[in-house]
Parts: structure tokens; C-alpha cells; sequence
């Protein structure tokens, strides 16, 4: 399944989202055939691949439903950038548990 919109023209929000959900929908089609592939052609019968040596692939891509990307990272859409006057290092550490 190939979605083909010509270049230049304009997508409505409506058509970007179509086209992220199959483009989804068509990755996710190809990893269940690249790991049932991996799973019956893996050469070291005595240590076999299963599908939990996939989970974290499948987190990754599951992310992508999700429109601001990963569901770890923290959406940073309204900050500004160090070039525009914005913050050069940001403190991620967590705070210590009470």
C-alpha cells in the first residue's frame, strides 16, 4: 500500500493524518512479516528468537500513534530555542523521592 500525494501540494490536517495512520499501519504490516521472518530464519537453534526479543522495536513503533511523538518525551513545542533567547541547558534530573 503506497500513498502517493503529489509534491508541493498542500495537505489538509484531515490527509496528514491519513497518511501517518497508513504509513503506520503498513510499517507495522512489514515488522510482523521482518520478525516472523527473523523468528523462522534465526541460524542459533539452541538460543531461539521469540516475539519478546521484539517488545521494545514494538514500543517504538507503537510511539508513533502518538502525534507528538514518543509517549516518553515530553512535548517542547512552545519553548523557545538558545538561539532565540531560550534556556541553553535544561535540568532533567529528577527530584530526589520525599
Amino acid at each position: 500500500m503506497q500513498v502517493h500525494i503529489g509534491e508541493g501540494a498542500e495537505k489538509t490536517p484531515q490527509q496528514e493524518e491519513e497518511a501517518r495512520r497508513a504509513f503506520i499501519a503498513e510499517l507495522w504490516r512489514r515488522f510482523e512479516a521482518l520478525q516472523e521472518w527473523a523468528v523462522s530464519h534465526w541460524p542459533d537453534q539452541q538460543h531461539p528468537l521469540s516475539s519478546a526479543d521484539f517488545v521494545e522495536a514494538r514500543k517504538e513503533i507503537l510511539s508513533l500513534r502518538s502525534p507528538a511523538g514518543s509517549l516518553n518525551q515530553p512535548a517542547q513545542n512552545n519553548e523557545a530555542e538558545p538561539e532565540q533567547g531560550g534556556a541553553q541547558y535544561q535540568d532533567v534530573t529528577p527530584a530526589p523521592w520525599p
